[in-house]
């Protein structure tokens, strides 16, 4: 064989049996990676959707538990049954005026 035969041949790249099975066999489980890769991210974005709903949950809660608190003072509830529910103290005269507003409560 001439030195310009050999040359020829070893030119371009030769694809084995041996390396044409792990490309094969590693582009198969790259391709198996893909789904549980996916379904990580997704269940991240999950996680975080979940930890805002809770800090909201938690900002409601404090928020209802100073209501609460106000609710449970008399004079709170003194303030409320006379300005909604129009309650008066036993000799208290009431006074209605006609078309005047009515406090929202």
């Amino acid at each position: 064989m001439s030195s310009s035969t050999r040359a020829l041949s070893r030119e371009g790249p030769r694809l084995t049996g041996r390396a044409a099975a792990l490309l094969v066999v590693v582009t198969v489980l790259a391709l198996l990676a893909v789904v549980p890769a996916r379904q990580v991210l997704q269940q991240r974005g999950r996680i975080a959707e979940l930890e805002r709903r809770a800090a909201q949950l938690e900002e409601r809660n404090a928020r209802l538990r100073v209501e609460i608190s106000r609710l449970n003072d008399p004079a709170e509830l003194e303030r409320m049954a006379r300005e909604c529910l129009g309650m008066v103290m036993p000799g208290e005269t009431v006074l209605l005026v006609p078309d005047a507003p009515r406090p929202a409560c």
